[in-house]
């Protein structure tokens, strides 16, 4: 008898990852959540390295960085290995986000792997916000100053809650400290959730590129899928590498190689990347408390949409209209991300008004208007 056949651990990984059933038609784009865990994996590995050498006191961290570059021996491989695997990380989550809007993978039943995907996506970005502070640069202390302070507006419990974030009456070394523990913890806590991600996918099954029933022409993933997946990993490799040995700052904003100064506040603060189409709906509310209620308005509507947006035909090659509507919502979102690097102007916060309109319409107006108007034709 095989040995994965006695090791209960083995048994499970081979029932998951060796001879899972998956549907024979899927296309390039499942490849995204299998490097999605592989990248998580990586941000952990590269994490652990980083804490073995980075001084969480506000007098020593942007030191202990820079001693990490220049003195310990591949120190600065391993540090932007870290800091682009993130904005690696966050660009594969939201291509498999996008590719499971586009193909209706949160559809009923599997409403639990599209709102468990949700919630990873949420706990990607508070971790990354807090890792983004501990280099104490001029941005991430900034940005910290002014995120952190968005909890003001909670009505009665909002201004303790600020002074329990901070460990006083302002940003210093409680708040560097607490958000340290708090990101070395929080990647495993999304590994967790990531398991269980996968086991309730696997309760139903994959969908497929034509939205039907394929229990009948499956294959198993290991023999046939996995290498798919190592050509694709092997791809993001090569673009790792590149950005790793060629351009590792490009992604980075400038002023976060200034430590922080409390004194001199940046010309215009802006968070990283991957940040910036929720940082542009953020800045486009004039009121504070309004803006924060939109930022959960905008997962509350992701997360709703199984039940808002009960689709009968799977495929969006047969739902012409959905199509091109969907399209327009990724460029939304392009133009959003653009909006959030921009100087707050009045024309950049009209765009942002509209692009945010937009957002809020496709995700709760037009997707279930859709899903009903299909359901009636079908009908």
């Amino acid at each position: 008898m095989r040995s994965h056949n006695k090791i209960q651990v083995l048994k499970l990984l081979n029932q998951h990852l060796g001879v899972y059933p998956t549907p024979i038609n899927l296309n390039w784009s499942w490849s995204w959540g299998s490097l999605s865990g592989l990248l998580l994996g990586s941000q952990i590995v590269t994490g652990i390295l980083l804490a073995m050498h980075y001084t969480g006191h506000v007098d020593h961290a942007f030191a202990s960085v820079q001693h990490l570059m220049v003195d310990v021996p591949s120190g600065m491989i391993i540090r932007y290995a870290h800091a682009n695997g993130a904005s690696l990380f966050f660009t594969v989550v939201y291509l498999h986000v996008l590719r499971g809007l586009y193909y209706s993978s949160g559809s009923q039943p599997r409403e639990i792997v599209w709102i468990s995907g949700v919630i990873i996506l949420l706990l990607m970005i508070i971790t990354a916000f807090i890792g983004y502070v501990l280099p104490w640069g001029q941005m991430s202390f900034w940005g910290a100053t002014v995120i952190t302070s968005l909890a003001t507006v909670i009505p009665v419990v909002g201004k303790q809650i600020v002074y329990w974030l901070w460990g006083g009456f302002s940003i210093d070394h409680p708040t560097l400290n607490r958000f340290y523990s708090f990101h070395y913890t929080l990647p495993f806590l999304l590994a967790g959730l990531s398991i269980f991600h996968i086991a309730a996918l696997h309760q139903y099954g994959s969908t497929n590129p034509l939205g039907i029933n394929t229990q009948g022409s499956t294959i198993q993933f290991g023999m046939y899928f996995a290498s798919k997946d190592l050509v694709a990993l092997l791809i993001l490799m090569l673009v790792f590498a590149i950005i790793i040995f060629f351009s590792p700052e490009y992604l980075g904003h400038p002023d976060n190689l200034i430590p922080a100064n409390p004194y001199s506040t940046p010309q215009h603060i802006v968070p990283e990347w991957y940040f910036l189409w929720v940082y542009a709906i953020l800045r486009s509310i004039p009121n504070k408390a309004m803006g924060v209620i939109t930022i959960g308005l905008v997962f509350a509507s992701l997360i709703v949409q199984p039940f808002v947006s009960v689709v009968q035909i799977g495929s969006p090659k047969f739902r012409l209209i959905f199509e091109r509507l969907y399209w327009v919502f990724v460029a939304d979102l392009f133009i959003l991300t653009w909006l959030g690097g921009q100087e707050i102007m009045p024309a950049t916060m009209l765009m942002g008004q509209l692009c945010t309109i937009i957002f809020f319409a496709f995700l709760l107006i037009l997707l279930p208007f859709l899903a009903w108007l299909e359901t009636l034709l079908l009908i």
